[in-house]
């Protein structure tokens, strides 16, 4: 409660209550809006030195599918706010955990749960030992190309689940994103439909204030992404919660309008706040939004092109990217133990690649070892933490019985 209570002093306090509701929902929507919880908790503990940059959230949900510049759909993780240098374990725990928890709220019995949780890890280790033995150029290029995984699919249910989630994930692009959360204006320019809290306007102050800021993150591109954002004028901006654990910190949103009528398209401006691992690692940050951005390019396969950074006027600090071009993720809620089995798998080799680019990929894969060793003790962790998350939720849920933290209906 300590923990949450002093996440929740810089950012929005009437934004407070949604953020505790969501986190509320069930098991795994608590687990996945505390990390900065996780994050103290790994700090006690033994760790192996072996340093690599961090997603430092690398919960299931936290990987998906999105377009690369060439407009393919590859899948990686997608979430890097709290991104930093440390040891490689401590996102493999994170990994792990969420599995185990995301199957204790399916119902699932603790050996499954574990056997999921070995999954992720055995094939975090099996593909990290694969790219140390790769020349730098090859690890640098290894990408997960959606769909190549078709292939690797032997049974049709699994393989039409699959094609039926590449199509929506190709669908669910700018332009859906544009007619749902957007309306014509009084001068039949579009605008943002206000939902408050969710989605309210700014005013001219706000307004000019988001204008400088996009200045500022203007200067952050590099030169041929700049000549591009200048075919765009702003046209509407607006306030957005989003997510989970981000709820509460300031996001806008920026409709823009291209050279041709009618050419749409959106940024998202999100505060980046210091990581969860920060107190832990001891990284000197100059710049919180460019920590995220540095991070998210070094991590990722493919980056948006947009990616950037700026300083508002009082000094917070901000990332910006394209908001919902061709994305996708799983939904684990009710899915099979096979399925989940499956795609344990794939976000543990998504996570080796990622800290093969950044790590001693070699002394890594030498710790790891060619043994299940690793796998069956990050089973272990993962399934001694889902209790310690049973607990604290049920600490969490009483504290909001208690009056002590406020939930929105």
């Amino acid at each position: 409660m300590d923990i949450l209570e002093q996440e929740a002093e810089p950012r929005t306090p009437e934004l407070m209550p949604i953020r505790y509701a969501r986190m509320a929902d069930s098991l795994s929507t608590f687990y996945r809006g505390t990390p900065a919880v996780m994050a103290a908790d790994l700090a006690e503990l033994p760790n192996t030195g072996l340093t690599v940059q961090l997603s430092g959230d690398a919960h299931l949900s936290n990987f998906g599918l999105f377009a690369s510049p060439e407009r393919r759909l590859v899948f990686d993780l997608d979430d890097f706010d709290e991104t930093l240098p440390g040891p490689f374990e401590w996102d493999v725990k994170r990994l792990a955990t969420s599995f185990a928890v995301a199957a204790y709220d399916n119902d699932a019995p603790p050996s499954a749960a574990g056997a999921i949780a070995a999954e992720a890890a055995r094939s975090y280790r099996t593909h990290l030992r694969e790219l140390a033995t790769s020349p730098e150029l090859t690890v640098w290029y290894e990408h997960i190309a959606a769909d190549d995984l078709l292939q690797e699919i032997d049974s049709s249910l699994q393989r039409a689940q699959l094609r039926r989630t590449l199509d929506r994930a190709r669908s669910t692009d700018s332009g859906k994103a544009i007619a749902k959360l957007t309306g014509p204006g009084p001068d039949d320019t579009p605008r943002f439909i206000h939902d408050p809290p969710l989605i309210e306007p700014v005013d001219d102050e706000e307004r000019a204030l988001v204008e400088h800021v996009f200045a500022d993150y203007r200067a952050s591109l590099p030169p041929a992404q700049a000549q591009l954002l200048d075919r765009y004028r702003i046209v509407d901006a607006a306030r957005k919660v989003v997510g989970v654990g981000s709820v509460g910190t300031r996001c806008f949103l920026l409709l823009l309008q291209g050279r041709a009528a009618g050419e749409l398209f959106l940024l998202q401006a999100k505060e980046a706040e210091p990581s969860v691992l920060a107190p832990y690692t001891n990284v000197p940050v100059a710049h919180e939004g460019q920590r995220v951005v540095e991070g998210q390019r070094l991590l990722q396969s493919f980056g948006d092109i947009f990616l950037g950074w700026s300083t508002g006027p009082t000094g917070r600090h901000f990332y910006w990217r394209q908001l919902l071009d061709m994305k996708g993720s799983a939904s684990v809620q009710g899915m099979s133990d096979s399925l989940m089995h499956r795609y344990a798998g794939l976000c543990g080799r998504a996570l080796a690649r990622g800290h093969a680019r950044s790590g001693n990929r070699v002394a890594i894969a030498a710790y790891l070892g060619r043994g299940t060793s690793f796998d069956t003790g990050m089973a272990v962790f993962a399934l001694a933490y889902a209790r310690q998350t049973r607990d604290d939720y049920a600490a969490f849920t009483q504290a909001i019985a208690d009056g002590r933290l406020p939930v929105a209906s």
